[in-house]
């Protein structure tokens, strides 16, 4: 987490004063700090669906009569 140095705020509209500052980094700081803090990483996450290989669920190719003599 970036400490209170690296924060930036730019106003774009309006004029509020420190107060409304101060109330405004407080409340999104805390959401912030909650909403890090619900986050759940699984243990094991399995695999997925770009990892999983699909060769295991087609058949066997049969090698009965080359390609050429099928006809």
């Amino acid at each position: 987490m970036s400490s209170p140095e690296d924060v930036s705020v730019e106003v774009l509209r309006g004029s509020p004063d420190e107060q409304e500052l101060a109330a405004l980094l407080a409340v999104v700081t805390e959401a912030y700090v909650r909403e890090a803090d619900a986050v759940v990483a699984e243990d094991d996450a399995g695999s997925s669906a770009w990892a999983r290989s699909a060769r295991g669920l087609r058949r066997p190719l049969e090698r009965g009569l080359p390609w050429g003599r099928s006809s």
